[in-house]
Order: C-alpha cells, then sequence, then structure tokens
C-alpha cells in the first residue's frame, strides 16, 4: 500500500510546475487524472530533443498518471470534469488566474458538487494583488523574485538558475499545501483552495539573505559561487576542474589550514569566520593559487581524509551515472511500450514501510479516456457520441 493509495487528483496542469506537482502525489500512490486538451500539454512539442516522437521533456514530469483529452469548452466537456469532481480529492491546475471562473469551474463550482474537494491554484503571481492578471513564467520570478540579482559572477550580468527553479519549487509547495490541506480535512470535513505563486516561492527561499536585508538594508550581491555568511564556503579552480570546499566552522578552518600547510593561512585575520568574511578577498586569492596546483580528485580525496566537507562540481554525465545516485534509486529503467528502456529520475523521498513507486510510464496523449468515462459509469454508446461530437478524444484520434 503505497501512502497516497485512495487518493483522486484531477490534474488540469500543464508544463512543468503542475505536473511536477502531480508527478510527486503520483509516485506517493495518489490516481492522477491528467485531463488535456485536444491540443494536448504545450510540453508534449518542446523538443529537441525527442525520443522517437515523445518529447524529453513531458516524460520527465508526467509518469504515473492516466490521460484524459477532454474539451473543457463545451459544456458537455465541463459536466463530464464535474462529475469526475464528484469522486475527487484534488484538484490542480495552474492557469492564469480567472481562467477557471471563464470555463464556469472555479472552486465556488467545484465545492457544489463536492464539499470536499481541494482545489490547488499554482500561478505565476498568485491570485490577488497587483501582479496577479500577469503572465507567469519560470525566469520572470527568478529576477522579479531576487535570485537573479544574486546568481552569477560579481560585476556580471544578472544569471537565472541553470534549471526551473521557480516551477519547481512552486509545484513542491503545492505538493506541502494539498498534503496538509488533506489532513485538515479529516477533522473538519471539508476542502479549501490553496494559492501558491512562484514569485511567492522565490522570496520565501531568500531566507538569510532577506534576513541579511533586514539587519543591514543593503542589497546582497552576486558572489559567484560563493556564500555572503561563510568562508571559505564556494567554487574553487583546481588544475583540471572544479571543485567545492565548505567550511562552515572554525574547527574545520583549523582542520583546513593543518592540511595545506601554508603560513600565511595562520594570520589572526583569517582566525575566525568573521574575521575571514571581513577579509574575504585576501583570504581567497590565497586558496585561488594553491588550489591550482594539485587536480580536483587530488584535493577531495585529501580534504576528505580530513573530515572537510568538499566535492567535486559534476556534470549530468557524472552525478546520473554516479554509484551513490545508482545505489539511492535516483536514475531508474522502466519498459516504455513504443520507446523500449526509458530512463527516468527516481522518487526522492525514501519512505521506510510505505516507499512511492514507479508504476507506469508517462501516457500518451488520450490514452485512458474511454477507459475513465466506463469507469464513471458512462455507457458505450455515450462515449461513441462524445467521440463523435469531439467533447473527448481516444488515443489513436489525438492531434
Amino acid at each position: 500500500m503505497l501512502p497516497l493509495a485512495g487518493i483522486k487528483i484531477i490534474d488540469l496542469t500543464r508544463i512543468l510546475s503542475g505536473p511536477f506537482c502531480t508527478m510527486t502525489l503520483a509516485d506517493l500512490g495518489a490516481e492522477v487524472i491528467k485531463i488535456e486538451s485536444p491540443q494536448g500539454d504545450d510540453t508534449r512539442q518542446w523538443g529537441p530533443p525527442f525520443i522517437k516522437n515523445e518529447s524529453a521533456y513531458f516524460l520527465s514530469v508526467n509518469r504515473n498518471k492516466k490521460s484524459v483529452v477532454l474539451n473543457l469548452k463545451d459544456p458537455k466537456g465541463k459536466g463530464i470534469l464535474l462529475k469526475m469532481v464528484e469522486e475527487a480529492d484534488v484538484v490542480v491546475e495552474n492557469f492564469r488566474p480567472g481562467t477557471l471562473k471563464k470555463l464556469g469551474i472555479d472552486y465556488d463550482i467545484l465545492k457544489q458538487h463536492n464539499r470536499g474537494v481541494i482545489l490547488a491554484s499554482i500561478s505565476g503571481f498568485g491570485q490577488t494583488g497587483p501582479y496577479s492578471k500577469k503572465p507567469g513564467y519560470d525566469v520572470l520570478a527568478q529576477g522579479m523574485g531576487g535570485l537573479m540579482s544574486v546568481t552569477g559572477e560579481p560585476d556580471g550580468t544578472p544569471v537565472k538558475a541553470g534549471y526551473s527553479l521557480a516551477d519547481i519549487g512552486a509545484g513542491m509547495w503545492a505538493t506541502i499545501g494539498i498534503l496538509s490541506a488533506l489532513w485538515e480535512r479529516e477533522r473538519s470535513g471539508q476542502g479549501q483552495w490553496i494559492d501558491v505563486s512562484l514569485l511567492d516561492t522565490m522570496v520565501s527561499w531568500q531566507t538569510y539573505l532577506a534576513g541579511n536585508y533586514f539587519a543591514t538594508n543593503n542589497d546582497p550581491k552576486p558572489l559567484g559561487g560563493a556564500h555572503p555568511n561563510i568562508v571559505p564556503y564556494q567554487v574553487f579552480e583546481a588544475s583540471d576542474g572544479h571543485f567545492i570546499l565548505a567550511v562552515g566552522n572554525d574547527s574545520l578552518w583549523n582542520s583546513l589550514v593543518d592540511v595545506l600547510d601554508v603560513e600565511a593561512l595562520r594570520d589572526r585575520k583569517f582566525k575566525t569566520n568573521p574575521d575571514r568574511v571581513q577579509n574575504r578577498d585576501e583570504l581567497i586569492s590565497i586558496l585561488e593559487e594553491i588550489f591550482k596546483r594539485k587536480t580536483r580528485d587530488e584535493w577531495v580525496d585529501m580534504l576528505e581524509s580530513a573530515k572537510i566537507p568538499c566535492g567535486p562540481v559534476n556534470k549530468l554525465s557524472d552525478i546520473l551515472n554516479d554509484a551513490h545516485i545508482k545505489e539511492r534509486e535516483m536514475v531508474v529503467e522502466m519498459e516504455h511500450p513504443s520507446l523500449g528502456i526509458l530512463k527516468m529520475l527516481g522518487v526522492p523521498v525514501k519512505l521506510s514501510r510505505t516507499p512511492g513507486r514507479i508504476k507506469t510510464v508517462p501516457p500518451a496523449q488520450g490514452e485512458h479516456s474511454e477507459t475513465v468515462l466506463k469507469q464513471m459509469g458512462y455507457s458505450k454508446e455515450e462515449i461513441e457520441t462524445f467521440i463523435k461530437e469531439g467533447i473527448i478524444i481516444p488515443q489513436q484520434k489525438c492531434v
């Protein structure tokens, strides 16, 4: 029994933030019915790369789901959805605020059909506020939320994170909100509306940077691979590559000084972390010159032997083939009916008794349209009529 077995989720999301949320819940056992428009999730067309005709992007966040193609702009399509909601626990959507109301399926309507239903809405800027109607994209949230102002090299051009942190983070907050609302419903019997935004996600993650600003009224600045409050705690260049050194306290600093055995590092101006932060530039200059004398792996081996936190800066080809990651089952393989062996990332939450698992590969567009409607009680004749009228579209007729 998976931890979320018995929970039914209607997934109206597309792109990344919502699909990441619903995939996480599906991995933990929830039944997720992905409702796609006749055009399908946008990311089905995002590429290259494609694996045969399937988008690698789409495949990355849509496993363990059923796909139903449903025309929600038709009253009959909306009626089918509302019938689904009667038996659902959660509805997840990531349209621009106001879209559900235009479709006639906003929270007020949903709870008329199911008092206990939980609606989770993910948007760029939230359901309220002056920015609420703005289109929401990950890069906008990274920039407007302050992340890009502290990412990159000093005096360089603002840089976004290498992958979609705002989207993925909002998906995680939505997951936490859904689990919280499900638990609260056990006591109250009532559902509620969860409002998560990409911008709020970026702001909430500022943590100590915001604390530093509140304390000083000074804007934090980009430090490349360094940390504003701890030194040395950053990327260093070896003779053949880069590695991370994380000296989080003065005891580790003393160990590092002993390993490097360079007299200049014993100067009192480097004795404590506040000293090292104050004299950052001078200290880092000394360390940079030292670390160029050996290879990355030589430094990592030497420092790890002294129990000093460090590690290589890996490419994806390094980490996704790493023995530790393989043992942690963070790369898994499944047989796909048309693609052959499909590699996917594993489930990061490890539960001892009821671990999540990957049961099914990402669905073809509309793969489950007829099956789901049959399970809902629609007759063969009704389903055939829906198909003729373009209300639902089975797999073989998807565009």
